[in-house]
């Protein structure tokens, strides 16, 4: 596998790039190769730009930093707690998005406001699950990683009950949108706003990139990764901070959009190893080009109307998350 690694993450950025192309060619009004040349040329007609640079060029780039920040943020959150099967979700972060989302929505500041309300709720739960967090920390409250891990799951069933009682005293109009939003969605979005986001997530790629050798120390152990001259209280909240801003990010612009970041993750392990040299960016582009194939499928299979992302992502991701845990069983029995 040592040798194959570089070959098998130039296949997935291949795939990263390919399904980028896909998705902007094909949808409602699919757009030929010679039509893609001229619109990239400047030389498209005006429905054609408008489809192009106005709907589909920014949700496919939100698609791509969505995908990539919830794989990514799943590889170094598996790392930290040396478990594959937490995710960016199970820490409590989306479920303070969440609520601080349908408090927004049910106090109808969406009219105010618009889309950006949703998007600045969203970031601030989230936001202020992180601070919770950081504070118990900071204060000695949380003795090691697996209370902050169990922190994170009792907040999520908080937040949950808190979501529910919203919608029961909510219209019914307002808990349609919060449910549709809570299934997660990349249809509102603007090009500025996705750019933003993608370069945002490649950012926290390259920083966290850097210090793969910690990650790959941490998968050790705490002990064996301080034997190593690891910092691992500093090297944790480094990367939980960068897990916990690349789900905020997430949540925030496009709703919940479940399993990316344990499926895809756990199957690039299983690609391209352990070592985070390599399973860093793999887990990135993989990701990226996995939910830009899901909402191309979101976008199509019943078109002209629209399924939620985060219905075709549980679907699949489960589906590929069952398969790679059978095979992993059928390994060890024999």
């Amino acid at each position: 596998m040592k040798n194959n690694r570089p070959l098998i993450l130039s296949i997935l950025i291949a795939a990263f790039i390919a399904s980028a192309v896909l998705s902007l060619l094909i949808g409602t009004y699919c757009i030929g190769i010679d039509r893609f040349i001229e619109i990239i040329s400047g030389r498209g007609t005006f429905s054609e730009n408008n489809i192009f640079f106005g709907l589909r060029l920014p949700r496919i780039l939100l698609a791509l930093a969505v995908g990539g920040s919830l794989s990514l943020a799943g590889v170094l959150l598996q790392a930290i707690f040396r478990n594959p099967l937490v995710e960016p979700y199970t820490i409590g972060i989306s479920g303070g998005a969440s609520f601080a989302v349908c408090l927004v929505v049910s106090a109808g500041l969406t009219g105010f406001m618009g889309r950006f309300s949703v998007y600045a709720a969203g970031f601030t739960g989230a936001t202020i699950v992180i601070a919770i967090l950081y504070l118990l920390n900071s204060r000695g409250r949380i003795k090691n990683i697996t209370t902050l891990l169990l922190s994170g799951i009792m907040m999520s069933f908080i937040f949950s009950s808190l979501i529910m009682l919203v919608l029961a005293f909510s219209k019914t109009e307002d808990a349609h949108g919060i449910l549709f939003w809570l299934m997660g969605s990349l249809e509102h979005t603007d090009l500025k706003l996705s750019l933003f986001a993608l370069l945002a997530s490649l950012i926290c790629l390259t920083t966290v990139f850097f210090f793969f050798h910690e990650l790959d120390a941490l998968l050790l152990g705490e002990e064996q990764a301080g034997y190593l001259g690891i910092d691992v209280p500093r090297a944790q909240f480094r990367f939980f901070i960068a897990a916990a801003f690349l789900t905020a990010l997430s949540v925030s612009l496009s709703g919940i959009i479940a399993f990316v970041g344990l499926a895809i993750p756990l199957i690039t392990r299983k690609l391209i190893g352990s070592n985070h040299r390599y399973l860093l960016p793999a887990a990135y582009f993989s990701g990226a080009a996995f939910l830009a194939l899901c909402d191309l499928a979101a976008r199509t299979i019943i078109s002209p109307m629209e399924l939620p992302v985060g219905v075709i992502t549980g679907i699949i991701g489960g589906i590929l998350f069952v398969w790679a845990l059978f095979n992993n069983g059928k390994k060890q029995n024999v």
